[in-house]
């Protein structure tokens, strides 16, 4: 005969309804430590730390959301931890199993730099000198860099040198590749180098096959991410059918045993995914140049030449 009880479904009801608001609270708490982030900076230690490292699209409303359904998932089966388990779920899943927004967006935008390196080229192939060239090309640059265009054009203008404005353009980039391209263009300016346009035109076609080499990294990310959704759709969708068709069936995670490999069983999920992610996460090389800021230029940089 067992020594003590398994309790009874009220008090598991309760126990969940505690655990799933104080699981809230604590991630309630670490998303609006994100959206704060930029005032505390100045704070050094282990939170700071914290904080930093959490994904940008833990906003506010995704966290009340995430909460909102654990809370509730936990009170309807009166599992503490399938409440913990998905209010986890809604914070991470849908960046796993969803559109690769970044990859997309760094793709679009080496595509538009390889488009401005060769516009660049074909201008100064038209004898215009390097800043006249950089100027005129800014004016007309394509969509994914507009903003970071329109920023060195107007710093050119108000008389920054030409690699300082540079610089700074390659920090607002923060690509590898357009490191590269902004390396030969300050050589280029700081050192009066010829043959330049011919060089341009290889860099351009050096980063569009680096752009089709993404793709067809992007296209076998998919292929494993559409695996990923059938398995993770099957699973949520066997999970809510026992819960509402077939309750008797999962009688044993009642029990505190049961919770505990529940528990276990939502980690290995978590453990699987995290491998997932991480053998399809590319490591970017080194960046090549550290930018410039305005505050830090020379008399000679910040003001152009004289």
């Amino acid at each position: 005969m067992s020594v003590f009880s398994p309790p009874s479904a009220g008090s598991l009801t309760a126990v969940a309804v505690v655990c799933g608001a104080v699981c809230g609270l604590g991630i309630a708490a670490i998303g609006y430590g994100v959206l704060r982030r930029s005032e505390r900076e100045d704070r050094p230690g282990f939170l700071r730390g914290l904080i930093t490292r959490l994904p940008a699209g833990w906003t506010t409303r995704r966290v009340v959301i995430a909460v909102t359904v654990g809370v509730v998932t936990g009170a309807l089966t009166a599992w503490p931890v399938a409440a913990v388990l998905t209010t986890v779920a809604v914070l991470t899943l849908p960046g796993l199993l969803g559109p690769d927004r970044a990859a997309a967006r760094r793709t679009e935008r080496m595509e538009a730099l390889a488009a401005w390196t060769e516009m660049l080229r074909d201008t100064l192939s038209a004898a215009a000198g390097l800043e006249q060239a950089v100027l005129v090309t800014a004016d007309i640059a394509p969509a994914a860099l507009e903003p970071e265009m329109w920023n060195l054009a107007a710093s050119i203008r108000s008389g920054r040198g030409l690699p300082a404005a540079l610089r700074t353009f390659a920090g607002d980039v923060d690509d590898p590749l357009a490191d590269v391209v902004v390396a030969a263009l300050v050589m280029a300016a700081e050192q009066q180098a010829g043959q330049l346009a011919p060089l341009l035109g290889e860099l351009a076609e050096s980063v569009r096959e680096q752009v089709a080499m993404r793709q067809r990294i992007d296209a076998g990310r998919a292929s494993v991410r559409t695996g990923v959704r059938v398995t993770v759709t099957v699973t949520l969708g066997m999970s809510v059918g026992l819960v509402v068709f077939n309750r008797p069936y999962l009688n044993p995670f009642n029990t505190w045993t049961g919770q505990a490999v529940l528990a276990a069983v939502g980690a290995l999920f978590a453990a699987s995914f995290t491998y997932l992610s991480a053998i399809g996460r590319i490591d970017d090389p080194i960046r090549l140049i550290t930018p410039t800021p305005l505050e830090n230029a020379t008399p000679a940089e910040a003001g152009g030449p004289r």
